[in-house]
């Protein structure tokens, strides 16, 4: 993958998505044309994969999360996985854990005597865990978490690059002063979301000023109060990266109490891509965080290690997309649309 990917020019879990032909994944026809293209041109040759994994059907695969109800998700990321599992004739099984590791060992303990392929662990908040002994000696893949030492299989959001895309996207459209809102401090989402701001802003020689990044929250309030804080400085940004979409429901509040238009006075831009991202006034431009594809790489890297394709711990980060709309468009720009009252 690592060779097929450098030759296309995308990232390891798009590789692993388009040679194994996944339906779900948000790829352009381009996209795949390449990585085939690539792999054609590397040498490799196609096998029919599935005979090799428990050709009977017979097997599952455990997928347990800490949370599945208060945001979507371990949900989203669950339906990834199991697509992916059944094209194979497998089965996975969903346990909510809670974080709590008597709960993860109970629930492991119903399948001493199961065939278990292996457990995809999921956490609603991409962070390091500590993986319980209960684990030990099943093969373990880490969904939108990792281990200290990673000594086990990690799939994670592309942040990083996710946070440049965004705020390339703003530069490109004429933008020059991008102010950061920012999530909680502490979480990697928010570290990583910024580090790629910084990085675009480099790239692009333009000076990195502290004082356009403000501390959020990941809720409205938090896009609310620091849009009015924004707005105050002397020289305000002309666009606003919210570091995700439900922080830019607050900017937009703000800014309709100011007057201003979007994307005509102030772009926006938000992460996450929720589906009222959609639905806002104008729509907003988004950063897709990819649970539904890191599903499906989680079940690929069991089904490789079942197979004894990987000889240590693989670390993969899916492309957030960018999912282009009218709060960043540059032919806004000259006849504005007016915030909804």
């Amino acid at each position: 993958m690592m060779a097929v990917a450098a030759a296309a020019g995308v990232s390891q879990a798009t590789v692993s998505l388009v040679l194994s032909n996944s339906k779900g994944a948000k790829l352009t026809d381009e996209t795949r044309r390449r990585v085939l293209q690539a792999a054609q041109d590397l040498g490799y040759k196609f096998v029919r994969r599935g005979t090799r994994v428990d050709a009977s059907g017979q097997g599952t695969i455990i997928f347990m999360a800490d949370e599945i109800s208060t945001d979507p998700w371990m949900s989203l990321a669950f339906d990834g996985a199991r697509d992916k599992a059944l094209e194979m004739g497998i089965n996975v099984l969903l346990g909510v854990s809670h974080g709590d590791p008597d709960v993860e060992t109970n629930i492991l303990a119903g399948f001493d005597k199961a065939p278990v392929l292996g457990v995809v662990y999921g956490t609603i908040l991409a962070r390091q865990v500590q993986v319980a002994p209960a684990f030990a000696n099943r093969r373990l893949v880490l969904l939108n978490c990792y281990d200290e030492g990673r000594v086990h299989h990690s799939v994670l959001p592309g942040d990083v690059l996710g946070g440049r895309a965004a705020t390339d996207h703003l530069l490109k459209a004429g933008r020059r002063r991008i102010g950061f809102i920012n999530g909680q401090q502490g979480v990697d989402a928010a570290r990583d979301r910024l580090k790629g701001y910084r990085q675009a802003l480099a790239s692009n020689d333009i000076p990195f000023d502290p004082a356009l990044v403000k501390p959020g929250n990941w809720e409205p309030s938090a896009g609310y109060e620091m849009t009015h804080e924004l707005m105050a400085m002397s020289d305000p940004p002309d666009a606003i990266f919210c570091a995700n979409d439900m922080m830019a429901l607050g900017c937009y509040d703000a800014l309709r109490e100011l007057g201003k238009n979007v994307p005509g006075d102030v772009a926006v831009i938000g992460f996450d891509d929720r589906d009222v991202a959609q639905y806002m006034h104008p729509p907003l431009s988004s950063l897709v965080l990819p649970l539904y594809e890191m599903g499906r790489v989680a079940v690929e890297l069991i089904l490789d290690d079942a197979g004894g394709l990987h000889s240590s711990a693989t670390g993969i980060k899916v492309e957030c997309k960018l999912v282009e709309r009218a709060s960043t468009r540059t032919e806004q720009a000259a006849v504005p649309e007016p915030l909804a009252s």
